[in-house]
């Protein structure tokens, strides 16, 4: 990255959009990242969503091959003629897993070393905390035991951390609190297999929400509604997976 830090930061915000547009989005971490680390300054928001959408198209798209080929695997594993393929997928998956902890751990050193210490706004905290919890979940998913529980209780951290935050400072209606409860329900889901308490965390939100919706200001209507929905169609689906009281498990 050292040839684009002589670029200014206004140059590296336009490049890093240029890239989106392009869909390069490997490129786009590199401009964004730079930006990022440029000045001391606090980054507003649209160079924070500028960084977030870039690191997500680059790990998002590696989390789905990633997922794409343990799948894979597992039916390998189960054929009798697929046992030879079976190391060739552990090994293709194993390239993707260090390409995604090495971008995680690109993007987890950038707040804490540079983002995180240089602000103050309560709003990009929750926004960083969040993006923090994110990167060590996404870790948690593909990592191997004692690694795999020592990214799962970062991410616990990270997001309760930003969580006491957003339940201070930020509205119940506000987007950014509203995609907080969506991953952090998601991570008890998921992760941590805290099912009930992934649906009170959804569930809460979402109710919260709902009693504040005729003051949410235009700017944050359409986010906030979306996040909504998507906090309903995993408490639909979560409830429908969940045994009903006393049936004891599956």
């Amino acid at each position: 990255l050292d040839f684009k830090m002589a670029e200014s930061k206004e140059d590296l915000l336009y490049l890093a959009k240029l890239a989106e547009q392009a869909e390069r989005y490997d490129e786009m971490v590199e401009y964004a990242t730079a930006f990022s680390r440029k000045e001391s300054n606090q980054l507003s928001l649209e160079e924070r969503n500028i960084l977030s959408v870039a690191y997500k198209n680059v790990v998002g798209s590696r989390r789905a091959a990633w997922r794409v080929l343990n799948s894979i695997e597992q039916k390998e594993s189960k054929k009798e003629k697929g046992k030879e393929n079976v190391e060739k997928v552990r090994q293709y998956k194993s390239q993707i897993e260090d390409e995604l902890l090495e971008l995680c751990r690109d993007i987890l050193n950038l707040l804490d070393g540079h983002l995180l210490p240089n602000t103050s706004d309560s709003e990009a905290r929750v926004f960083y905390f969040k993006m923090q919890g994110d990167y060590h979940r996404y870790i948690s998913e593909f990592a191997k035991a004692s690694e795999k529980d020592s990214a799962a209780q970062e991410a616990k951290k990270s997001y309760e951390e930003a969580h006491k935050i957003a339940e201070r400072d930020l509205e119940a209606t506000h987007p950014i609190r509203l995609g907080l409860a969506l991953n952090f329900s998601v991570f008890y889901y998921e992760i941590l297999q805290e099912r009930q308490k992934a649906c009170d965390m959804a569930k809460d939100a979402f109710d919260y929400a709902i009693s504040g919706l005729d003051n949410v200001s235009d700017e944050y209507y359409k986010d906030s509604t979306l996040i909504m929905q998507l906090l309903r169609d995993n408490l639909t689906l979560w409830t429908s997976d969940m045994p009903d009281e006393g049936d004891g498990d599956n």
